[in-house]
């Protein structure tokens, strides 16, 4: 069997809707054909098990046939702790799917090594963005990458050092306003000069929607909607923005996974 994709969603600042966009992933991607496992790595506040634990509830209770995700919360907190629980998932999936805690974490740190994909949501904000670079007080211009930056530069160096193989690092800009503002277009060009310095990708994530808090207790995403009959005219706009979230994370199929080329560089 070939090694899963693996996904990783790390940010060091909590509250940037991390957890919801791994769930919103890890089930978009199990409802096109992939066979995911989901792991997560905060145990304590264990949100993302949380959600799916309550999606098997859902499913018990309703007889619905919704898609779902093999997941499990790292309770062994170290490397070879995490190496296991990535071994169980990978012997049954073909992309794995971690959720990292709103912190610097040494293990966390082991799970960006492993990451193909990794993906920092942020909040459309200069104080997220503050993480991944500084700007002048005035021009807003970037004046540097900052710490965490160049420990995601590290860590993809290292990478492909060791398997010669190239990390796809995507910043996602979650909780968009649906109005225009300087701010938004400050933050965007801000994003974009970034992007070209340290090598990242910048995509839209999930808006700023009150049905995103409103799913948690069910464990059900804006796709399931449909199958449970809740579906409204509201939805249509979100569901859309997931879909061009998931589209523009751009995970492989298992078939082109089988088949990527070997990187030289990070």
């Amino acid at each position: 069997m070939s090694q899963p994709h693996f996904i990783v969603f790390a940010n060091e600042k909590g509250g940037t809707g991390k957890s919801t966009t791994a769930v919103h992933t890890a089930i978009a991607l199990a409802a096109s054909g992939h066979r995911v496992g989901a792991l997560d790595l905060d145990h304590r506040q264990r949100t993302l098990t949380r959600y799916l634990e309550n999606r098997d509830a859902t499913i018990a209770r309703t007889g619905k046939l919704l898609p779902r995700a093999e997941f499990e919360v790292l309770d062994q907190q170290d490397e070879a702790g995490l190496q296991a629980a990535l071994d169980r998932l990978a012997a049954k999936v073909d992309v794995i799917v971690v959720d990292t805690p709103g912190r610097d974490d040494p293990v966390a740190r082991a799970a960006i090594l492993k990451a193909d994909t990794l993906v920092t949501p942020m909040n459309d904000s200069f104080v997220d963005l503050d993480l991944i670079g500084q700007v002048h007080p005035d021009s807003f211009k970037v004046t540097k990458p900052s710490f965490y930056a160049e420990l995601i530069w590290n860590s993809r160096t290292q990478r492909a050092k060791a398997t010669g193989r190239s990390v796809d690092w995507v910043v996602l800009r979650n909780r968009l306003q649906h109005i225009e503002s300087h701010n938004l277009r400050r933050v965007g060009a801000a994003l974009d000069e970034l992007a070209r310095r340290v090598g990242f990708r910048v995509i839209p994530g999930l808006g700023e929607r009150v049905i995103y808090r409103e799913l948690f207790p069910k464990g059900v995403t804006l796709l399931d909607l449909a199958e449970l009959g809740e579906v409204g005219l509201a939805h249509i706009a979100a569901r859309q923005e997931l879909r061009e979230m998931i589209g523009g994370l751009a995970i492989p199929t298992t078939d082109e996974a089988a088949a990527e080329p070997i990187a030289a560089t990070a």
